[in-house]
């Protein structure tokens, strides 16, 4: 018995019988066509890379856990001891990063329980700014990958004037957050125009310049009459003074401070240079075609230096962000914390969107404000957060990896 469809025919009046095209496919619903686009767009692989990640956390976790071990030399005589062991290895390591980083249910006063998450938006707003400065280069096609020297640079700008000038609040603090934002932009500056101007490869450029960077700051805090706090013999600045530390939002019984709200002004502004003015539209331009805008009449070569001014002055946002946070806070060689780096992934995992770098720093800031917790609670390495950041960053750079996991469509792909 033969299934196969016929093709059906007609007859023309001639005698001869022919055949007629097969009906087409209706068209996709609505529904169907709007969940493909979800799954084939580029936040559902973002998405699905934290998932991933989270799963190979999950087995580094029962990798590390004794009674997991332990469990494992005798599961072919008790199986169930060894599940017990998983689900509780697993379960306890991700219920204390929810304390650590979102809510603490088992506290007893009410400020206590929100305190962790006071503690993730205060880690959130340096990344939030030094993401947008990277994701700023990316959009115009540009590796700012000087995000330590440029924070450096910006901390110890700020730092200098907080300890060597004396205003009232009023006006001090603004003179030295944009003095610090101005030292960066600056310093990232020296980038752009050396790409403009000689062709030079950021990503070497801006690499070195953080060896630069480093050891200026470096000879700067050994220095009496520098940035040296007197009589000290450390490399450190003096104690930020108080008219020139950022304001605490919800009072001195928190760390949250005026930083993260700067975070998101920078956030909402270049979302509106990106997609609402013409100097964005450049940088787009730029960024996905230089020869192209080139024709168009755009100066790409000024745009570059453009484009990494502001990158440079977000990142300085950064370091003036950890400089000026809290009064005992000084200007050290450490006050990037790895976040110049942490921005690339920041950036990657946001697509270089403003919205998605916002989202993104808010879910770094709880890997770092958790993962603290983690460790304290659970005996967990801290490092096992660094491990899990690491392999964000290896599935997002790797989208057809991901999509054929997951059976994805691509990107483009018609139904």
């Amino acid at each position: 018995m033969n299934d196969e469809v016929e093709p059906k025919v007609s007859d023309t009046g001639t005698g001869a019988p022919q055949a007629t095209e097969p009906e087409p496919p209706p068209p996709p619903s609505l529904w169907h066509t709007t969940l493909r686009d979800i799954a084939s767009g580029h936040a559902m692989v973002a998405f699905l890379s934290v998932i991933l990640a989270v799963l190979v956390g999950s087995v580094m976790i029962l990798a590390t856990d004794e009674q997991v071990r332990s469990a494992a030399g005798y599961i072919g005589a008790r199986p169930s001891d060894f599940f017990e062991a998983v689900w509780e290895a697993i379960s306890g390591a991700y219920a204390a990063l929810f304390r650590g980083a979102i809510y603490n249910g088992e506290a007893e006063l009410f400020e206590t329980r929100i305190r962790p998450l006071t503690e993730t938006l205060k880690f959130s707003g340096p990344l939030i700014a030094a993401g947008l400065g990277v994701g700023l280069a990316f959009r115009a096609g540009l590796f700012n990958i000087g995000g330590r020297g440029q924070m450096l640079l910006a901390g110890a700008a700020a730092g200098w004037v907080a300890v060597s000038v004396e205003l009232p609040t009023v006006l001090h603090l603004p003179l030295a957050v944009a003095a610090g934002v101005l030292a960066g932009a600056l310093w990232a500056g020296i980038v752009g125009l050396l790409k403009a101007r000689t062709g030079a490869h950021e990503v070497i450029v801006t690499i070195m310049l953080n060896y630069v960077g480093f050891y200026l700051v470096f000879y700067a805090l050994s220095r009496q009459g520098l940035l040296q706090a007197p009589g000290s013999g450390n490399p450190k600045s003096a104690a930020m003074p108080e008219s020139a530390v950022l304001p605490k939002l919800l009072g001195d019984r928190f760390n949250l401070h005026f930083g993260f709200v700067l975070a998101l002004v920078a956030v909402a502004l270049v979302w509106w240079l990106l997609n609402r003015s013409a100097l964005g539209f450049r940088f787009r331009a730029v960024g996905e075609n230089p020869e192209a805008a080139r024709a168009a009449g755009i100066d790409v070569g000024r745009t570059y230096t453009v484009v990494m001014l502001i990158a440079g002055g977000l990142v300085g946002l950064a370091g003036v962000n950890q400089v000026l946070g809290t009064v005992t806070s000084g200007v050290t060689v450490d006050l990037d914390a790895g976040i110049g780096f942490d921005a690339i992934t920041v950036a990657l995992l946001g697509r270089s969107r403003p919205l998605g770098i916002l989202a993104a720093g808010l879910l770094f800031g709880a890997l770092k404000s958790g993962g603290f917790a983690m460790s304290a609670s659970e005996g967990i390495p801290v490092d096992i957060v660094l491990v899990v950041q690491s392999l964000i960053v290896l599935f997002i750079a790797a989208p057809p990896l991901v999509r054929a996991m997951f059976h994805l469509p691509k990107r483009g792909a018609t139904a």
